[in-house]
């Protein structure tokens, strides 16, 4: 693409990700005025004054009574005219499915995580009636459409065929499966890219234009913001972190490589070394090696230090590689941060180049609905989605929006 396209591409973006934060401000915080709006969001007065006037244009939020005016003109509250539009968000993991549906806010209106098996061959059919029977729990509200984040590959999030080495799936038609059976718009996205979609629209990377947001757990992941764009690569692939090859004669990745980062510090490896010294038995899990540390067992401090000095190094040539302002850090990992934190910050900063050892790394607590919740971000930003990523869906969405504004007039 010419660099004129892509700076006109990533403008677009952009402004369609601060008309989505001015409706989630206005959803989450109650009526406010032009100038409140513009100081919070940290946008300028112009900028603002030109989002509103498209989404009174669209009939998504109405001028109300003047705010009480201390001195000077009273200023003209804004506020949303639906606050039943919601949307549902789906993360599909090894054993598990956790789903929100979440208001036009943001905010997270109900929850729920059930067993899942990911290689049962019924696997998809039984993911539609969880699915399903979400749905049929909702209260009086209209339903924009549903997200779908999991680990592995999405060329398309519009189409939805997934390849994903942790669910053992192949090219599996997830998003037509799901719009047959459900019979609404449904996107489907890497699980990393949809969080760092939910860190852009609500989360820390809000106030960034360029951010990294990495995940560790079963799984390594990253989603690069670059100029307020989530990048997604040729097919959907970039931030594949987890298999930067570490060592040539490391430990067997489930993607058939060794060495990979994701074999070395993977929740899955943490526990295979914890096994191979007989530390835990063939029974017991990442919390129970998580427990013994938490205690003062030194071989499982030891563990837990070693994956954040591998950690910390494969960060710092990524952080080398994209120059980021700031780095997003969750994921199940985080709850064992404290065992990881020490030797993790050192190979970092000493792996920096000297003009990005400043680099800030917030580590944000792991919820297992913040990655539904990222889900669901993708049907929230579907109807500003200038750039049409979402493809027929994106349309669908929009339809489904401009109907229910047009119901409650």
């Amino acid at each position: 693409m010419p660099k004129q396209s892509r700076e006109a591409a990533s403008a677009r973006t952009q402004a369609d990700v601060n008309r989505t934060a001015v409706l989630a401000r206005l959803g989450g915080h109650g009526p406010a005025s032009r100038a409140d709006l513009a100081r919070e969001l940290d946008l300028s007065p112009a900028l603002l004054t030109q989002l509103t006037r498209d989404l009174l244009r669209d009939g998504l939020i109405e001028e109300l009574d003047q705010a009480t005016s201390k001195g000077g003109r009273p200023a003209r509250m804004l506020g949303l005219v639906s606050r039943n539009l919601t949307a549902l968000g789906v993360k599909v993991a090894p054993d598990h499915v956790a789903m929100v549906e979440v208001g036009i806010d943001g905010e997270v209106v109900r929850s729920a995580t059930v067993p899942f098996e990911a290689l049962s061959p019924l696997a998809t059919n039984s993911l539609v009636a969880l699915v399903e029977d979400f749905i049929a729990a909702a209260a009086d509200t209209r339903l924009l459409g549903v997200g779908v984040g999991l680990p592995g590959t999405v060329a398309q999030q519009g189409i939805g065929i997934v390849d994903s080495t942790q669910l053992g799936w192949n090219q599996v038609p997830l998003g037509e499966i799901l719009r047959r059976a459900l019979e609404l718009p449904v996107v489907v996205e890497n699980n990393v890219n949809a969080l760092s979609a939910a860190e852009l629209l609500f989360g820390q990377g809000r106030s960034y234009d360029d951010v990294l947001v990495v995940t560790v757990g079963n799984g390594v992941g990253a989603g690069l913001i670059a100029d307020g764009t989530l990048v997604r690569g040729r097919a959907g692939g970039a931030g594949d972190l987890g298999h930067v090859p570490m060592r040539e004669d490391g430990p067997l990745c489930q993607c058939g490589n060794r060495g990979c980062l994701e074999a070395i510090v993977g929740q899955g490896a943490l526990v295979n070394d914890a096994r191979s010294i007989r530390l835990i038995g063939a029974a017991e899990t990442i919390d129970d090696l998580r427990a013994l540390a938490d205690s003062g067992n030194t071989d499982a401090e030891e563990i837990f230090a070693h994956a954040g000095h591998t950690f910390g190094r494969a960060l710092a040539g990524a952080i080398n590689l994209f120059d980021p302002e700031i780095v997003v850090l969750l994921g199940e990992g985080v709850q064992a941060w404290a065992h990881w934190a020490p030797s993790f910050e050192k190979a970092l900063r000493n792996a920096l180049v000297p003009g990005k050892r400043g680099t800030p790394v917030v580590v944000e607590s792991w919820q297992d609905d913040r990655w539904a919740q990222g889900a669901a971000a993708l049907v929230l930003a579907t109807p500003f989605d200038a750039e049409g990523i979402a493809g027929e869906q994106g349309r669908l969405v929009r339809e489904r929006l401009v109907a229910s504004v047009e119901a409650q007039r």
